[in-house]
């Protein structure tokens, strides 16, 4: 069998076996939907609050914060559409930035559709915003700053409890999609004033399909699902009481789990980041440099296309991404790293690696003595860098 080398856990990460062990019983014996009052019922609410509890101690949360969901892009949906009709009244202008997930980026021009302003911050060549640039984007009609925790494609942590000290202090909601950060750093909502916060189970090894929405107390949202009262009335239909779980116990083992993660991650990270820029000519890191996820590397190879390099790393076992997993099937370059200043040829050269539980010292030896090479072949290839080479540009 072919040595296979997974790191794309930014895309997804591989269920823990004792998150399913823990799930299993839910499927056959604890079945009951939590709605109903017999006893095989109340159990399965009783799963249900004691994963809301999980969700809410990871977080620095209260349990009647917490409301499940379909997973984060449900959540950003969520937070945006509901934040924004319920309180119209009040204003129609909504802050995020350039490099957001699709999943708040394409809401947001849903709602321009429907009479909402929505400002797009930009962000500097390592993909950080500009508080000046939020303070000054602010008016008497914002009623929503909706700012990333960290990037899914290269890694940059924001200013998170700065954004949310500002909108604090200006009364305007703060929603972050939390996605790639819950799991892999700590968070702590009243600490950094966050007011909504979007998470997904299966990006730090629970199960697919299944995510939460932090909402504060007091926020004013409308449901996106409308149908029977589960959630308190916020969110209709009948809990994915096995995903619900999965996610608690995920969640509660990446919390304990923290700061030996983000040891392991930041060497194994740090030690493929040097072993690329030094073995590898004409190739730029993206993102900051120190403040990003602990497993993100995101690199642009010159003069070669992030496709071909995909599929000759999948012929030697390397499972990686040109980008993010939503947009794997688009030819058209990166929004995030075109917004960081990147030229569409140089953007087209990307690779990100992402490094996760399951990642050792000899896979990170195994990429660093094998993408050299596999770079080299197709430069070879290339008659942009041929030409390059003939005019002796530097």
């Amino acid at each position: 069998m072919k040595k296979v080398i997974y790191m794309d856990y930014a895309a997804t990460t591989p269920t823990r076996p004792e998150v399913v062990q823990e799930m299993l019983p839910y499927f056959t014996e604890n079945y009951g939907n939590p709605s109903s009052i017999y006893s095989i019922s109340r159990e399965t609410k009783k799963a249900v609050e004691n994963s809301r509890e999980k969700v809410a101690k990871a977080l620095g949360a209260r349990p009647d914060e917490i409301y499940f969901t379909a997973g984060g892009s449900e959540s950003d949906n969520w937070t945006l559409k509901g934040v924004a009709l319920a309180n119209k009244d009040k204003g129609n202008h909504i802050i995020t930035t350039q490099i957001e997930h699709h999943a708040v980026l394409y809401t947001c021009k849903y709602l321009e559709k429907h009479g909402f302003d929505v400002t797009y911050l930009p962000v500097d060549e390592e993909g950080m915003i500009n508080l000046d640039d939020l303070k000054n984007a602010i008016t008497d009609k914002t009623i929503l700053v909706s700012v990333m925790f960290a990037n899914n494609e290269i890694g940059t942590i924001e200013p998170i409890a700065e954004v949310g000290k500002i909108c604090k202090e200006k009364g305007i909601y703060f929603h972050t999609d939390a996605v790639q950060a819950v799991g892999n750093v700590p968070i702590n909502v009243d600490e950094m004033n966050i007011d909504l916060l979007s998470l997904s189970a299966h990006k730090f090894y629970g199960p697919k399909g299944i995510g939460a929405l932090y909402i504060r107390r007091g926020v004013k949202i409308h449901p996106l699902i409308h149908g029977g009262a589960q959630e308190r009335s916020r969110r209709a239909g009948t809990e994915n009481v096995p995903a619900i779980v999965g996610l608690g116990k995920a969640i509660e083992i990446a919390d304990q789990n923290m700061d030996e993660h983000i040891s392991k991650s930041t060497h194994l990270r740090d030690k493929l980041i040097n072993g690329i820029l030094n073995s590898i000519p004409y190739t730029r890191l993206n993102g900051h440099r120190t403040k990003r996820l602990p497993g993100n590397v995101n690199v642009c190879f010159r003069f070669i296309e992030g496709e071909s390099l995909l599929l000759l790393l999948d012929g030697i076992g390397v499972c990686g991404s040109s980008g993010s997993a939503c947009s794997s099937g688009s030819l058209d370059p990166s929004h995030v790293l075109l917004a960081i200043g990147l030229p569409h040829e140089i953007a087209h050269g990307s690779l990100r690696l992402t490094i996760g539980n399951g990642t050792t010292e000899e896979d990170v030896d195994y990429v660093l003595k094998n993408l050299p090479n596999i770079v080299k072949r197709l430069r070879d290839m290339s008659p942009l860098y041929d030409d390059f080479l003939k005019k002796g540009e530097k």
